[in-house]
């Protein structure tokens, strides 16, 4: 008997369970991707090749159980629509801020600016500084997971305000991120989380 994920909420995205004497879980991903290596060993990418690694596939997936992970993924098409939308924006900007210093003889301070965020998952931890990451202007130099705290280097630190502004800009990433790829719960914190200066965003 197969139960498909829209039945069964307790599959991971992309997988089916088959069950007999035991329940086994196929996970599409990891098929595909046990079948791509197998053509990849034989040298010789045919139908054949593929077909014969899909089944072997199975058959590893089925003897060899792996433990289900549930990584807490969540897709929202227009939370990742918005998030693209802004990172383009960002490193364009970013892009043309960084190449204008390149030519300005003035000298600019660089700083580390601490920002702990307000979703303390694995997941939101990593994709948040990965997001980061990708702008010029701004990248993570350490990452202290106990205190879901993000580390990030900014060129540009003259002025007062351009730590709490730099604080801002990752705050934003984070939510986006969340609102992205979060579950429920990860999506009303980081709407209702207070402002650590006092007052609600």
């Amino acid at each position: 008997m197969i139960s498909l994920r829209f039945r069964d909420p307790d599959l991971a995205p992309f997988s089916l369970a088959v069950v007999g004497r035991r329940r086994r879980v196929l996970e599409l991903p990891l098929i595909v991707w046990l079948a791509v290596v197998w053509t990849l060993l034989w040298g010789n990418v045919s139908w054949a090749n593929l077909l014969n690694g899909l089944i072997v596939a199975v058959v590893l997936c089925l003897v060899f159980p792996l433990p289900g992970v549930d990584l807490g993924l969540r897709l929202h098409p227009w939370g990742i629509a918005r998030l693209v939308v802004h990172l383009l924006v960002d490193m364009y900007t970013s892009g043309v801020k960084v190449a204008r210093q390149m030519f300005d003889d003035r000298p600019y301070r660089a700083a580390v600016v601490a920002v702990p965020l307000r979703c303390r998952g694995d997941l939101m931890l990593t994709a948040t500084a990965v997001a980061v990451s990708n702008v010029p202007d701004g990248s993570v130099v350490e990452v202290r997971r106990s205190s879901a705290t993000l580390f990030v280097h900014i060129l540009e630190a003259d002025e007062p305000e351009a730590a709490e502004r730099a604080r801002r800009s990752v705050r934003r990433m984070e939510e986006l991120v969340v609102r992205a790829f979060g579950d429920r719960a990860e999506i009303a914190r980081v709407s209702a989380e207070p402002d650590p200066r006092g007052g609600r965003r």
